[in-house]
C-alpha cells in the first residue's frame, strides 16, 4: 500500500512554470507506475502524464505534450510534474496516482490517489 501527498500547486500567470511534487509512503514505491491527472471545475478527471517505474517510459496527453515533463526519484519516493508555458486551460486540481496494474492513461488503472493540489493560471 502507498499513500500519496501532492504539493507545489499555486497561482501563476500565463506562460509561467510550476513544478508539482507527489511524495509516497511505503517501501514498494518503485513497484508502482505513477500518473498525474487533473480535474477542472465542471469537467471530468482527465489524464495528464504517466511514467513507468524508472521513467524510461512516459506518456502525455496531447494537450500538455511538449510543455509538461513527468519524472520520478525512487530514492526520495517522489514523482514530479514540471509544467512550463502554462495556459488558463491548465487550471485544475492536479492529482497523482499509483498503479500496480501497469502503465496507463485510464484512471481505472490506478488504485491509490493523493488529495490533489490546486493550480490556477491567470491571463
Amino acid at each position: 500500500q502507498v499513500q500519496l501527498v501532492e504539493s507545489g500547486g499555486g497561482s501563476v500567470q500565463v506562460g509561467e512554470s510550476l513544478t508539482l511534487s507527489c511524495e509516497g509512503t511505503g517501501r514498494s514505491f518503485r513497484d508502482y507506475a505513477m500518473g498525474w491527472f487533473r480535474q477542472a471545475p465542471g469537467k471530468n478527471r482527465e489524464f495528464v502524464a504517466a511514467t513507468n517505474w524508472n521513467s524510461e517510459t512516459t506518456h502525455y496527453a496531447d494537450s500538455v505534450k511538449g510543455r509538461f515533463t513527468i519524472s520520478r526519484d525512487n530514492i526520495k519516493k517522489t514523482v514530479y510534474l514540471q509544467m512550463n508555458s502554462l495556459k488558463p486551460d491548465d487550471t485544475a486540481v492536479y492529482y497523482c496516482a499509483a498503479s500496480r496494474s501497469g502503465f496507463g492513461t485510464s484512471a481505472a488503472v490506478y488504485m491509490y490517489w493523493g488529495q490533489g493540489t490546486q493550480v490556477t493560471v491567470s491571463s
